[in-house]
């Protein structure tokens, strides 16, 4: 039966923070967890997506309806009871690699647009080789969303602007303030959303502060972008003093507490602090929301910020589906020619044997035996099985190019009965087109090669 694709998963278009938080698998982790769920679950291939805004189970299987439901329980053991059917969606077959393209290419992300989505599917497509769970149809899969993604950001303008959730961040603390020079900002964590948010903090002529556990990575970031590093035990302080705060930590756990904040929030004497947490998991605990004069704002409420944005580049966006589209299709091609060349071998073979065996048992028969009847005799067999496949394949490869093409062809396997060996070997490599047009131009001349 011919394996296709399943994914399971939620993002922030069906989960707020505090759930997809729950799914969250650090980076490290990938690799480990992808081999426990490979081997628990049974999938031919896996592959798991895991960023701020979305957590994707991808794999093939021979049986998909099977595998969907295998992933949605991987998935579902994290959540409360009932939570799943509400939150997790699952694609199958063309709409899947639809849906990585769209993603890779930063269509279905909170900003869209934003580049660092591309390099967090390229670091799960690494940890999925590391961890030996990825094979052919996964490998082409992701490849070429790579290769899709980068036509669209090359060839559409979707990435002008603020395109990232950290300057999504930065724009709202500036629609808080409205202008942020002079303002003094602390900046939590000095990863990768960290550097993109002190990035663009740089340009707002605000007084940036940078903590981070790795001292000397918070120097180097706040060189960098005209700011200053503190000790991270000067957080309490910092957070005094500060008038905006941009959490982007890799902890697993709460940073600002209530406990920590009560003192803080004591020693400001009633000035408003505006914390933007755009960490997953996050770094704030939300009863920080409820202190006086403490205003938390998470991923999700960057959503409108977001949109605002998006609607300057819907043009580009519109562009940007077109191009998915071209490459879903370019891949879908590839993929039927991947399945209709073996069963195009298969059935060469099955009707080859038959008409071999049929000469086999005619030839004692005969008074003439001679190489030269015996030549003819093999050459009416070969031609009698060109006219015979020929039909059935020209339909067959008009038909392999259908939305249900992968169908038809498990048709044929299972109305000849074709085994998985009669289309392997050198043979299965060849290309359908070549193995098609080799069969169809033979059945159209006679037995001695003369056309009909």
């Amino acid at each position: 039966m011919t394996r296709d694709f399943v994914v399971v998963g939620l993002s922030h278009r069906t989960a707020p923070v505090e759930v997809r938080e729950k799914l969250a698998v650090a980076p490290e982790r990938l690799e480990q967890e992808l081999r426990e769920i490979a081997t628990d679950r049974g999938f031919d291939e896996a592959l798991l997506i895991s960023t701020c805004n979305r957590v994707e189970l991808y794999a093939t299987s021979a049986n998909p309806i099977e595998a969907a439901q295998s992933a949605k329980q991987a998935l579902a053991e994290r959540l409360a009871q009932g939570q799943a059917n509400e939150i997790l969606y699952q694609e199958r077959g063309a709409d899947v690699v639809r849906h990585v393209f769209r993603v890779a290419s930063s269509l279905d992300s909170l900003v869209v647009g934003e580049p660092q989505i591309l390099g967090q599917v390229k670091e799960a497509f690494d940890a999925a080789k590391s961890a030996g769970t990825v094979g052919t149809l996964l490998g082409r899969c992701f490849t070429q969303a790579f290769a899709t993604a980068k036509r669209v950001r090359n060839e559409t303008g979707i990435a002008e602007g603020t395109v990232s959730v950290s300057s999504i961040a930065c724009e709202l603390a500036k629609k808080i303030f409205g202008n942020l020079e002079g303002r003094r900002t602390l900046l939590l964590g000095a990863g990768e959303m960290g550097e993109s948010a002190a990035r663009s903090l740089r340009q707002t002529g605000t007084n940036l502060h940078v903590i981070n556990r790795s001292e000397e990575r918070a120097r180097k970031l706040a060189a960098a972008c005209g700011g200053r590093a503190v000790p991270y035990e000067r957080m309490s302080t910092e957070l005094a003093e500060a008038d905006v705060v941009i959490a982007s930590t890799a902890s697993p756990k709460f940073i600002l507490t209530p406990e920590l904040m009560k003192g803080v929030v004591r020693s400001r004497r009633h000035r408003p602090l505006f914390v933007i947490d755009i960490a997953v998991p996050r770094d704030v605990d939300p009863r920080v929301g409820n202190m006086d004069n403490v205003f938390v704002y998470d991923v999700d409420d960057l959503q409108q910020v977001a949109e605002e944005n998006l609607s300057v580049r819907a043009r580009e966006a519109a562009q940007a589906e077109g191009i998915v589209e071209q490459e879903v299709e370019s891949f879908l091609n590839w993929r039927r020619s991947l399945e209709l060349a073996p069963t195009i071998v298969a059935l060469r073979k099955r009707f080859g044997r038959i008409a071999e065996e049929e000469l086999q048992r005619t030839l004692p028969r005969l008074d003439a035996g001679s190489p030269a009847d015996r030549a003819v005799l093999e050459a009416m067999g070969r031609s009698l099985v060109n006219k015979l496949l020929h039909q059935p394949l020209t339909q067959l490869k008009a038909g392999a190019g259908e939305p249900d093409g992968a169908l038809l062809i498990d048709a044929v396997r299972r109305l000849f009965a074709l085994s998985e060996e009669e289309g392997s070997g050198d043979e299965r490599e060849n290309d359908a087109e070549a193995s098609v047009t080799q069969l169809t131009t033979a059945s159209a001349t006679g037995p001695t090669g003369d056309s009909k």
